[in-house]
């Protein structure tokens, strides 16, 4: 059973959610680790298909935190994104595996031609 958060904050300026866990565990996970692994339908994809690559989020923000019931969070993001909640089990697991599901993300941006950065569309005046 996963146990539940005794400690939820979020550093602004740094841009990191820190939670630690009643077993003593802590993590720090940036919002854009935490935008990219969205439990949301959107980001997840529906059934079993491949979730679906988010990119371009390296300087997204957390604008808001609520508590959703006893079990989960419910985080709004300042690309509009505030679906999915991410439950205690979920939150430990994206900090347990940090390391892991870090360089999958990355290792999958580059094999897709793709960018942490966001992206940028040149208007050309005519």
């Amino acid at each position: 059973m996963t146990p539940a958060p005794t400690k939820i904050h979020y550093h602004k300026q740094s841009r990191e959610l820190e939670l630690a866990f009643a077993d003593g565990q802590s993590f720090r996970l940036s919002a854009e680790y935490l935008r990219v692994h969205s439990p949301s339908a959107e980001v997840r994809g529906h059934g079993l298909q491949m979730p679906i690559l988010q990119y371009g989020k390296k300087d997204v923000s957390i604008q808001n935190v609520e508590g959703a019931g006893n079990y989960a969070l419910k985080i709004s993001f300042n690309d509009g994104h505030d679906t999915g909640l991410y439950t205690w089990e979920y939150l430990y697991n994206l900090g347990k595996n940090h390391d892991e599901l870090w360089k999958m993300y990355l290792d999958r941006l580059e094999k897709e031609g793709q960018t942490r950065e966001t992206s940028v569309i040149q208007l050309h005046q005519l």
